[in-house]
């Protein structure tokens, strides 16, 4: 009995120390990583994120109303602009009112520019004074989503490009609310689709906001100013998205999502989110 005596002391001491263990707190839930639902999304996050690196990589986190510095109007910058609004039906009578402004401010220098060796003639300046923001009216953020889908092969079937958003929005609602199996963007209410990769987060810029896109239905073809972004990742809490003519650049922003991946409302001095296209190619 004596030699089982310290081993029943070890066994008890062992009991003893499971009972008073305290459970682990659990720990807190984060959106799982998604990838784009088909090869058509991962076209067009690939599109995007190649013209923000042609932009110079600018990304941000959260809200901030400015950028330290915007870009000058370079003659690459420009040209891609004028790309992005090649897209649009409405884009022609732009790119001519911009290229006349561009040559009426670099007239003056072609006097005194390099001459290029082949053609003999002034090689294409920009006064480095001029910011790309010179070039903002029209608005092009609407443009750049309508080149990004058309670059990543999405047919005019499942989005019709505009250099407005509200217009896009009004046929991509018709779309799903006319084939709801077989449209390509179905609208949810944010707090109603985890987003993931290749689908659009849209947003209400005007004074008296949509509370969801239901609502949009009521006024279908009148105009409000919209804004809609690129997701191009998503998870850990977080999404990153894409847009264009976003604090006057091609700029990739970081937003918190729930836990269950649902885009959170932008803070209240922001446009909120009314409605997310999830894109199912």
């Amino acid at each position: 009995m004596r030699r089982l005596m310290p081993l029943l002391v070890l066994l008890l001491l062992a009991a003893c120390a499971t009972d008073s263990t305290s459970p682990s707190p659990p720990r807190r839930a984060e959106a799982p990583t998604l990838g784009p639902a088909g090869p058509s999304g991962a076209r067009l996050v690939a599109e995007a994120e190649r013209e923000w690196r042609a932009w110079g990589r600018i990304a941000v986190e959260g809200w901030p109303f400015a950028l330290d510095r915007t870009p000058d109007a370079t003659p690459e910058l420009f040209e891609r602009l004028m790309g992005y609004w090649a897209a649009t039906p409405e884009g022609p009578e732009v790119i001519t009112a911009h290229r006349h402004f561009r040559d009426t401010i670099t007239a003056p220098m072609t006097e005194t520019a390099s001459l290029d060796p082949v053609s003999g003639l002034p090689f294409e300046v920009m006064p480095a004074n001029v910011a790309i923001s010179s070039f903002n009216h029209p608005a092009w953020s609407a443009a750049f989503i309508s080149y990004s889908m058309a670059a990543a092969g999405v047919p005019r079937s499942d989005f019709d490009p505009s250099a407005s958003h509200a217009l896009y929005v009004d046929r991509l609602i018709a779309n799903a609310m006319t084939d709801p199996a077989g449209a390509a963007f179905i609208p949810h209410n944010p707090s109603d689709h985890a987003v993931r990769p290749g689908d659009l987060v849209c947003a209400d810029r005007s004074s008296s906001p949509l509370p969801d896109w239901q609502s949009r239905l009521m006024e279908s073809g009148r105009f409000r100013p919209m804004h809609c972004d690129i997701v191009v990742r998503a998870g850990g809490g977080t999404i990153d998205m894409i847009g264009g003519n976003v604090l006057d650049v091609v700029l990739r922003r970081r937003i918190p999502t729930d836990a269950q991946g649902h885009v959170l409302p932008p803070p209240l001095e922001r446009p909120p989110f009314f409605v997310v296209f999830e894109n199912r190619r």
